[in-house]
């Protein structure tokens, strides 16, 4: 069986959310010009993030691959392939983030 103080509880917060909308705060101007800004100049850092360090991620593979065929030139074709697939994903991410970034920079979600 059900405590009573669970059954009140439960009936308290019941109460509570039928009432929570008379206390909602009433419309206000839609993005305020702070936002927007902070918007943009939070895509300008993750694009600089994202283009950063991806150029070492890229950097590091192809000086991994380079060493990786020294080693072994047999395989060369193998870590050739390799290397690609990995170079188009890594900048795909930032190509990911430059979208975004031009996205909040002209089509500006957040203007009414």
């Amino acid at each position: 069986m059900i405590n009573r103080s669970v059954l009140s509880t439960i009936a308290l917060v019941l109460v509570a959310g039928a009432f929570a909308p008379l206390y909602a705060q009433g419309p206000t101007e839609a993005y305020p010009a702070d936002l927007v800004r902070w918007s943009i100049v939070t895509a300008g850092f993750a694009l600089a993030i994202a283009a950063g360090l991806a150029a070492l991620a890229q950097g590091k593979a192809v000086s991994a691959a380079t060493e990786a065929i020294a080693r072994n030139p047999g395989a060369a074709g193998d870590i050739r392939g390799a290397l690609l697939l990995g170079l188009v994903l890594i900048e795909s991410l930032a190509i990911y983030v430059f979208v975004i970034s031009l996205i909040l920079f002209f089509v500006k979600p957040f203007s009414s």
